[in-house]
């Protein structure tokens, strides 16, 4: 949740949701209180999918989409575009200084990637992140935890982080395509978090794009004044997604003002 004593993003617009880049039937979800900005309501559409091929659902968050397990599903708030899609260009990103020394504080770490497998250590360390860095007392079911992170409708790959006892810290899964790595999720210990984990990741990450020739890094949506989004908007250069379907670069002024109506 956002810092309620902060002034709410000028994001109000009347622009319709981006359309989905094929025929899909999408059903409209149930309004909910919105996880993000204080007394809003939220609202959002989507489909189930077992199976969608890379390039398609690469397609789907280039028309504000994103994935929760095999649920694929875009925010239609109410006359709010607040949500909006970020991406870093992988070729143009020069980590800040204090980016590196977090790189260079965590040269420690081996890092293993390999296909997203859900295990008993992993889920641990998920209910006691969520717990204790969220704030979640009711914590997480098993069931929960793989249906959100390890069911996947497309090509996906995990980070895992552990120290040199063999510790697991931190785990990041991501969706890849030919053009694309999307971060999906990133948990770790929170009793590690002075090493920034979290950026950690996200460096390792897009390092791993860059080796693979990925042009874009997708880190799921910003909210401008969202307290836990501000760490996506450090890594620099970014790129937004506006309500007319154009990527545009940022950091941007009350990026939507010229196309309120």
């Amino acid at each position: 949740m956002c810092d309620p004593n902060s002034n709410p993003p000028a994001n109000y617009s009347h622009w319709p949701a981006i359309p989905a880049p094929q025929r899909v039937r999408l059903s409209v979800l149930p309004e909910h209180p919105c996880p993000y900005l204080p007394q809003r309501t939220a609202q959002s559409r989507g489909l189930w999918a077992d199976q969608m091929p890379a390039e398609g659902y690469r397609a789907f968050m280039d028309a504000g989409f994103r994935r929760s397990g095999k649920v694929i599903y875009q925010p239609i708030c109410a006359g709010c575009r607040a949500c909006q899609p970020i991406r870093v260009p992988v070729a143009r990103f020069r980590p800040s200084k204090s980016q590196r020394r977090c790189y260079r504080r965590n040269a420690d770490l081996a890092v293993c990637i390999g296909p997203p497998i859900p295990t008993s250590e992993k889920y641990e360390l998920y209910a006691r992140y969520i717990r204790e860095w969220h704030g979640r007392a009711d914590g997480a079911e098993y069931d929960e935890f793989v249906s959100f992170l390890y069911d996947s409708p497309v090509e996906s790959m995990e980070f895992c982080y552990r120290d040199d006892d063999g510790r697991l810290l931190a785990v990041g899964i991501c969706d890849v395509s030919a053009r694309t790595l999307s971060s999906v999720y990133h948990y770790f210990d929170p009793r590690d978090a002075r090493r920034g984990l979290g950026i950690y990741g996200a460096l390792r990450e897009i390092e791993h794009a860059r080796s693979r020739e990925i042009a874009y890094y997708y880190l799921g949506y910003w909210i401008d004044g969202c307290r836990p989004m501000e760490y996506k908007s450090v890594l620099r250069p970014f790129e937004i997604l506006w309500p007319d379907q154009v990527w545009r670069a940022g950091p941007v002024d009350k990026p939507y003002a010229a196309l309120v109506v």
